[in-house]
């Protein structure tokens, strides 16, 4: 299988990695042609910075970049009847509708951080596509990098972005918020990260209920009321938020 790759981020990056001794990368494109030429060594693919370029060659031109530039792509890509595939978590299937005849959508749903590459074989795959034939090459693309591939909709593929923004963007500035804390009293942030392993690690034999702790979880308003004394700004909304939240659903 021939696979073009509009992108050179941290999705794209991860992509390359975990495909590129399952089938023939024939491009990577990136606004930025040095960023372009790096990934492409690791596939021994072209490297182009103007989408006018892609080769007509390719099965499958999977668009890894940001949700606000698909559509453009789309538009500035010709339609030479590869199945054109996106990675977004909240971006419809019908942005495609009436650009392209072959489409669908390969969305990992995992964190890609600049510099990190992700295992993909242990990355959750949701697919959709347009139709029987495009789902049926959508999923052979997912599964050359995970076992876990599931179809689902636009609609409940928005409900696992949602989701995943708050168990990791969410999380994340929770951990920000605590680092700032800690640094504020001169404390190491990396005495939190044994607390932080053990919390995630409950998630294997605990459901996320099960396994709430806290001042707010035993409704010791004393604790709280004595934090929140402590906090101001946008420090203290989020603790008293979060802890009323903790609270309503114990």
């Amino acid at each position: 299988m021939k696979i073009a790759i509009i992108g050179a981020g941290g999705v794209a990056t991860s992509m390359v990695h975990a495909l590129r001794d399952k089938c023939e990368i024939t491009q990577i494109f990136s606004r930025e042609l040095a960023k372009a030429r790096r990934l492409a060594t690791v596939a021994g693919a072209e490297p182009i910075d103007r989408l006018e370029l892609l080769r007509p060659d390719a099965e499958v031109v999977i668009i890894a970049v940001k949700d606000d530039a698909i559509a453009s792509v789309i538009d500035r890509c010709r339609d030479g009847g590869a199945l054109c595939l996106h990675t977004s978590g909240s971006t419809p299937i019908d942005v495609f509708a009436g650009r392209r005849r072959r489409y669908g959508v390969l969305y990992p749903m995992q964190s890609f951080s600049p510099g990190l590459i992700v295992d993909m074989s242990e990355t959750h795959f949701f697919v959709e596509a347009s139709d029987t034939d495009a789902l049926r090459m959508t999923e052979h693309v997912a599964r050359l990098m995970s076992a876990h591939v599931t179809q689902c909709d636009s609609r409940r593929r928005e409900s696992l972005h949602i989701a995943a923004v708050f168990a990791c963007n969410f999380a994340n500035h929770m951990w920000t918020l605590a680092d700032e804390v800690m640094t504020d009293s001169h404390l190491p942030f990396e005495a939190l990260l044994p607390l932080i392993r053990s919390t995630v690690a409950k998630l294997d034999t605990l459901a996320p209920r099960q396994s709430q702790t806290g001042p707010a979880a035993r409704h010791d308003l004393t604790i709280v009321d004595r934090h929140l004394s402590r906090l101001d700004g946008h420090k203290h909304d989020i603790y008293n938020l979060l802890s009323q939240s903790i609270m309503n659903n114990g």
